[in-house]
């Protein structure tokens, strides 16, 4: 008996941007902030705080992911975690996300569906409330999705980079080096004779290493963890996407502080932890008196020696993850 024919699927370019989006829209939810969602010129979202907390990010298939290693479901659900942290770090609750997408004629509608699936239950597991109030489609050669995310304050003031001490505790929430560790491995063990991403491959090497791969093409960072820790008084805190010690430099820099880890608190790797990207922790300065709450982990201390980062006392390398590093404009 032969098998049952594969359903053909209409890329978006054949069916048109009406119907493209009749398929997406139903897949997503507006949140509870919206009053307004998607459907309208623009959408309304309730700012009952008299402040709005808002940022972008930019997702480009071929520097920043690959479609052969990642499903349209870890793209959707890594363009709303990306976001949904820069908004915690704030010590701000995300309300909602607006996701532009850009994708090449040819591309299958069922990507686009994916993707908006992925958005959908990544709010609903990393964010709860918040929803996708708006967008844009167009045309492009490669595929790209933008997210702009916003958040409520609640009447706190916004948590910066500016307000560590000298003293205070410097803690962290979240995977340290997993999702470097998971590129590490997709780039040795998933890629064809040829050095291209090879599919089948990343499918194995996600059985494998589920916890490394998943970190890295579908994270989970702790997006709650920013509101628990402005009520518990943070002095300063940032999302770390390009490394732990390139990151707690720039919380040093704006504060006028010096950082100086613990080997002892960073796992086997310490190395690895500091300069690894991409795994979304929160990185906070608590003053000495406040205990860093669940599920923040002292990582170190702040000092007086303005900008200067160390490992038990000793320089540590601060370059992390650079977008345009070595580019050099392939997107394989």
């Amino acid at each position: 008996m032969e098998p049952p024919a594969r359903e053909t699927v209409p890329s978006i370019g054949e069916l048109g941007e009406s119907a493209v989006l009749a398929r997406i829209l139903p897949r997503l939810t507006a949140g509870d902030a919206a009053l307004l969602g998607a459907g309208d010129d623009a959408a309304v979202v309730a700012a009952p705080d008299g402040r709005v907390v808002v940022t972008t990010d930019l997702m480009v298939h071929g520097p920043d992911f690959r479609l052969a290693w990642s499903t349209p479901f870890d793209l959707g659900w890594k363009a709303a975690a990306t976001n949904l942290t820069d908004v915690a770090a704030m010590g701000a609750r995300p309300t909602g996300l607006v996701v532009a997408i850009a994708a090449p004629p040819t591309l299958g509608v069922d990507v686009l569906e994916g993707i908006a699936d992925g958005l959908r239950e990544g709010l609903a597991a990393l964010a709860p409330g918040a929803g996708v109030v708006g967008g844009d489609l167009s045309a492009s050669p490669v595929l790209m999705i933008s997210v702009t995310a916003f958040g409520d304050l609640e009447g706190r003031a916004p948590v910066l980079r500016s307000g560590a001490r000298p003293g205070d505790a410097i803690a962290h929430a979240g995977a340290r080096g997993d999702a470097a560790r998971g590129l590490a491995l997709l780039f040795a063990r998933a890629r064809d004779e040829r050095g291209e991403p090879d599919a089948a491959a990343a499918v194995a090497l996600r059985r494998e290493h589920p916890r490394l791969v998943a970190a890295q093409l579908a994270p989970a960072p702790p997006v709650g963890a920013g509101v628990v820790a402005a009520l518990a008084g943070a002095t300063a805190m940032l999302d770390v996407s390009d490394g732990l010690a390139r990151d707690a430099r720039r919380i040093a820099e704006a504060s006028g502080v010096g950082i100086d880890f613990r080997a002892s608190a960073l796992g086997t790797d310490p190395l690895t932890a500091l300069a690894g990207a991409e795994d979304h922790g929160l990185l906070a300065a608590f003053p000495a008196d406040v205990a860093p709450p669940h599920p923040f982990e002292v990582v170190g201390v702040a000092n007086g020696d303005a900008g200067v980062l160390t490992l038990d006392g000793e320089p540590v390398d601060t370059s992390g993850w650079d977008p345009y590093a070595g580019w050099d404009g392939a997107t394989g």
